[in-house]
């Protein structure tokens, strides 16, 4: 009777550290979907819940950070450079479409400003040009 040998004990964390690489990749990809949707949501939807999408980021770059923890990151910029690459560059995007936004949101909050204080004169003086009088 030959008695089998154990498989070599290999810790969790090994093992977790050895699985990474490959969680990597689904995870680059799930970012760079997320990015696309809100790209797409901003410059098409005008409900789009932007707060929503960035608990989402939040959370991406949450485990993002985890998957990379005590990796060589060298070795991972070369095994991921195209995504890496790709998602620099839609991050881009969609930068430029939430900036867009903003500035479209500033305006908006212009408009509507000279709009209150155009209502609010009656033709007589009003609280901000008596205050620069009395200077």
């Amino acid at each position: 009777m030959t008695m089998l040998s154990p498989a070599p004990f290999q810790p969790a964390k090994a093992a977790i550290a050895s699985a990474r690489p490959a969680e990597l990749g689904i995870l680059l990809s799930r970012i760079e979907e997320a990015i696309d949707i809100e790209t797409n949501a901003i410059r098409t939807d005008m409900n789009f819940d932007i707060a929503a999408s960035n608990a989402r980021k939040s959370r991406h770059l949450y485990d993002l950070t985890r998957a990379l923890r005590g990796q060589d990151d060298e070795a991972l910029v070369a095994a991921f450079r195209p995504e890496i690459e790709r998602l620099r560059d839609k991050l881009t995007i969609n930068q430029g479409a939430i900036t867009a936004h903003l500035e479209a949101v500033s305006e908006v909050a212009t408009l509507v400003k000279s709009a209150l204080q155009d209502a609010e004169a009656d033709g007589t003086y009003s609280q901000a040009e008596f205050a620069d009088v009395t200077r």
